[in-house]
């Protein structure tokens, strides 16, 4: 099933998506989020989907306002294909190959689960930076609470897929990364998701012999193929990246994990990094990002004008005195 959330006439709904577009809401039911918390993983969710066959169609996908599918508990993103490795890190830093650390486990960052926006939404540009890229990747979402999960286990626990476009200010990540803790501000303004929340069940039929999902990747910049990609180029599966989300903690229903920006063009610094200049430029006010994955949908998002930074003075070099 393909479930979407919505605003139609100032009331926000959750649908189910039949595959000519029209929604089939479910009764009582305003929150995606919620409904994963009280159903209790895929075949939950599935029962509660059937129950918006018996009631009447509401409105065609092309009449209301797609929100994001949920609002995520938590977004953890990964980084797993090699090749995005490769050619950001040659832009960012003129650094050659991949760590062979990244080797070991697949690294995540927590990015703001209160900047999320949805499949149509306008993007406004992060206060203070001028070199805005976007970032092809695929979020599975958790159904089920789970702790110190094996890959077996961790499959029960996958209720669903969307894309994620993970909005990155370049120029505002790669000088806080020099402090050495991570990307804060730099992808702290926006996060796509959409442009339904599909069921896991719906995409096993695209998965391949090692347990990867082969789905066809695209992203547009108005209108211009700029990079493509298969999602089964990832170096751990999704099932992976639960075992590692939950080793030591939980991972709980609504939880994003998202897969990590993929190859050959799925965000503009990797292409940078490989051409040595900033071809095609970074993102303006007016450009139009499209994101698709297949057997799940595409994401249409315009870079808008976004707020000034607040003034705030350099850090103050203390005397150190000691009580």
């Amino acid at each position: 099933m393909r479930f979407a959330a919505y605003e139609h006439h100032h009331r926000r709904r959750v649908a189910v998506v039949e595959g000519d577009g029209t929604l089939l809401p479910l009764p009582g039911v305003a929150s995606l989020t919620d409904l994963l918390r009280e159903s209790g993983g895929l075949p939950g969710l599935l029962t509660a989907g059937a129950a918006a066959l018996d009631v009447p169609p509401g409105p065609h996908v092309s009449q209301v306002r797609l929100l994001p599918p949920l609002q995520p508990a938590s977004v953890r993103d990964f980084v797993t294909f090699e090749e995005h490795v490769e050619g950001v890190r040659r832009s960012v830093s003129g650094a050659v190959g991949v760590p062979e650390q990244w080797y070991a486990a697949p690294t995540f960052y927590f990015t703001n689960p209160h900047a999320i926006y949805g499949p149509h939404d306008d993007i406004p540009v992060p206060p203070g930076s001028s070199v805005l890229d976007y970032e092809l990747e695929v979020a599975a979402v958790i159904g089920r609470e789970g702790r110190d999960l094996t890959p077996g286990q961790a499959r029960e626990h996958i209720v669903g897929y969307t894309v994620f476009n993970d909005w990155s200010a370049r120029d505002l990540q790669s000088a806080e990364m020099n402090v050495g803790l991570g990307p804060c501000k730099g992808k702290d303004t926006a996060t796509t998701l959409g442009p339904y929340l599909v069921t896991a069940d719906e995409l096993e039929p695209y998965r391949d012999a090692g347990g990867f999902l082969r789905l066809a990747l695209t992203a547009e910049v108005n209108g211009e193929t700029v990079g493509t990609d298969l999602l089964s180029n990832m170096s751990w599966t999704f099932e992976e990246l639960v075992v590692y989300a939950s080793r030591g903690t939980r991972v709980l229903p609504g939880d994003v994990l998202g897969s990590g920006t993929c190859g050959n063009g799925g965000c503009l610094a990797e292409l940078w990094g490989l051409r040595g200049e900033r071809t095609p430029p970074p993102l303006k006010p007016g450009d139009t990002v499209t994101l698709t994955v297949e057997g799940i949908g595409s994401v249409s998002n315009t870079v808008v004008p976004g707020a000034d930074p607040v003034p705030l003075p350099a850090g103050r070099r203390r005397p150190r005195e000691r009580p």
